[in-house]
């Protein structure tokens, strides 16, 4: 499959999983204007039927979710694809960080979100990726 490219940068197919209506429309917004495709759940049972339905490059989620966990949706998305998991999370505690990364999350950004530290992560996983399609 050949790369999509938006001002010389690959388009990723992302997932946000975030349950704050706000927030979501602000990441599902913003990573648009960045060029990147986007789909988005506001819960666990909606973001596992995405994965089941759609290949992803990256999913963005929350880890606290009113059915369950970020790391649920990671740990069930990975069984079922290769894409790479940036948890989203108020706590920058070790342990929630290491409980993301043993779930399959690649990184870890805590809010308030850094849209600019959001956008290197992306281009690191475009980057990745690319590498992978040549």
């Amino acid at each position: 499959m050949a790369a999509v490219r938006f001002f010389g940068v690959m388009t990723l197919q992302i997932l946000v999983v975030e349950d704050h209506g706000d927030t979501r429309r602000v990441l599902t917004g913003l990573l648009g204007h960045f060029g990147h495709s986007i789909s988005a759940a506001d819960n666990v049972e909606s973001a596992l039927a995405f994965v089941r339905a759609k290949h992803f490059d990256a999913i963005v989620s929350d880890l606290a979710l009113p059915d369950g966990s970020g790391c649920d949706v990671i740990r069930e998305a990975k069984r079922c694809q290769q894409l790479t998991g940036v948890a989203l999370t108020a706590n920058d505690e070790d342990d929630d960080i290491m409980r993301g990364r043993d779930a399959g999350f690649d990184y870890h950004l805590t809010k308030p979100i850094d849209f600019a530290q959001l956008r290197n992560v992306l281009g690191q996983i475009a980057q990745a990726k690319s590498g992978l399609d040549a």
